[in-house]
């Protein structure tokens, strides 16, 4: 039995080691070190299933395996240079997000705005529709509803047209999607799978990353990319949320490039296998000029992209910067960012919901309010139903569109995608919409805190404890 004892301590210990080299955050760090080397017994498990950040198995399969892919990358970079921006008018702030993509910030797009499930499902089905060549279809959550068997059977009449389809969902997200649906596919000759991130003996007790990614690619001329899943809630259709806000974008021209990029990547993971005969010549719109800076983001990077990039974003407001997030639970690094854009007279606004979707995040986020209220950030929570949309809006040019939430888990264990545009028309069609999500939410204020009971500020601070895991 003592064996058995020393064996365990002594295996807390060396994986304790392991964490204090793999972490990426000083909190977390701590709190896995303190906990393996005194409860090994039960960290030790928990740690293997949660604590690690870094998605070795594709990294290696991203800057190893794929050497080709990485070869088209840089081909691809020459064939979208004539729609790169001449250097000159490439600001020290957009010169850094650009670093930060990997891919430079493209011109020639057109950019519509798609306002929650039912604009955002009649573009999609309209975009699969017309879909001449093939089709790349990846959300996190698919469920067999009517709009899931809506977007099935769309794609399998365009299978049976001759068009390719290429339909990657993740495993967990989707986890209730029944073979039925899968096999449907199949038969009509789409190519199903799932991103796995557990293939791999060294990954079989990797159940923390999850693609997040809600991509729709068709021709190589066309992407749709926001914070719908696939699913009649998504349509405002669950009677417990109702109306559920969200926002989606479709682009049309060269930053359809890098998205589908990002597909191929997923999906080499996912099938072992390479995607052949896609169009990758850059198109332009004909119908508008707008700036596009696409950064995909996730546990395979070199650097924590999704929380530099918010955090990029906080410091380069100069005048205001809204966000929208269901989740709000930032490290606190982003957190100081909000606050001292606070202190310098940036207009700070964070737009959550006030229905809770996840208890501990619904609990954490008051938290968050204490700590950075103080410094002139403002506090909104939407009623009109959920609030679902991953939106940000930095002064009058910038704007932002994708599937990161403002939490650890889009900072660094999920694969996710967001979308840059520097224009001031859509941004002010960006703000045209905040403001009446903010019409639609009341601003918290200090007695919304100091208001509740001793045991509901308890349980804030111990739900702010499993933020690193949120």
């Amino acid at each position: 039995m003592w064996y058995f004892i020393v064996f365990v301590h002594l295996l807390g210990f060396l994986t304790a080691i392991k964490a204090l080299m793999e972490t990426r955050t000083s909190q977390g760090t701590i709190a896995w070190v303190i906990v393996l080397i005194t409860f090994p017994y039960i960290s030790l498990p928990a740690y293997w299933i949660l604590g690690r950040s870094r998605f070795k198995g594709y990294i290696s399969a991203r800057y190893e395996k794929d050497k080709k892919v990485q070869e088209k990358l840089k081909l691809l970079l020459k064939n979208l240079k004539a729609y790169t921006l001449p250097k000159v008018d490439v600001d020290e702030a957009e010169s850094a997000a650009e670093k930060l993509a990997d891919v430079p910030i493209l011109s020639g797009n057109d950019v519509k705005l798609l306002i929650d499930g039912d604009a955002t499902f009649s573009s999609i089905l309209e975009g699969i529709s017309n879909a001449q060549s093939y089709i790349l279809f990846q959300f996190f959550v698919i469920t067999d509803d009517e709009i899931g068997n809506k977007c099935k059977e769309a794609l399998i009449m365009k299978a049976k047209e001759g068009i390719r389809i290429y339909f990657l969902y993740d495993e967990v997200g989707s986890h209730k999607l029944p073979q039925t649906y899968l096999d449907a596919l199949r038969n009509a000759g789409v190519e199903v799978y799932a991103f796995h991130t557990q293939k791999g003996f060294s990954n079989r007790f990797q159940l923390n990353f999850r693609n997040h990614r809600k991509v729709l690619v068709t021709d190589g001329k066309f992407a749709w990319i926001g914070g719908h899943n696939v699913g009649d809630e998504y349509l405002g259709k669950n009677p417990k949320f109702g109306h559920w806000r969200d926002t989606h974008i479709r682009i049309e021209g060269p930053a359809v490039i890098p998205i589908q990029f990002s597909f191929v990547q997923d999906w080499n993971w996912a099938a072992n296998d390479e995607i052949k005969d896609l169009f990758w010549k850059p198109t332009p719109s004909e119908k508008a000029d707008k700036k596009v800076l696409i950064i995909p983001s996730g546990p395979a990077d070199k650097l924590e992209t999704a929380s530099l990039m918010f955090h990029h974003a906080i410091n380069s407001a100069k005048k205001r910067i809204w966000i929208t997030s269901p989740y709000f639970v930032p490290d606190d690094a982003v957190l100081a960012a909000l606050q001292l854009a606070g202190l310098r007279g940036v207009d700070v606004r964070i737009l959550i919901p006030d229905k809770p979707d996840h208890l501990l995040v619904f609990l954490a986020a008051y938290t968050y309010f204490e700590d950075a209220a103080k410094t002139g950030v403002r506090f909104f929570r939407y009623t009109d139903g959920f609030l679902h949309q991953k939106v940000m809006l930095v002064d009058d040019r910038v704007s932002s569109v994708g599937s990161a939430n403002f939490d650890n888990r889009s900072f660094r264990l999920n694969f996710e995608i967001t979308g840059f545009v520097h224009d001031s028309e859509f941004a002010a069609e960006i703000e045209k919409m905040l403001l009446d999500d903010f019409s639609h939410a009341y601003e918290m204020t200090k007695s919304d805190m100091d208001d509740k009971s001793y045991a509901f500020k308890l349980a804030t601070r111990i739900a702010r404890l499993t933020a690193p895991i949120q």
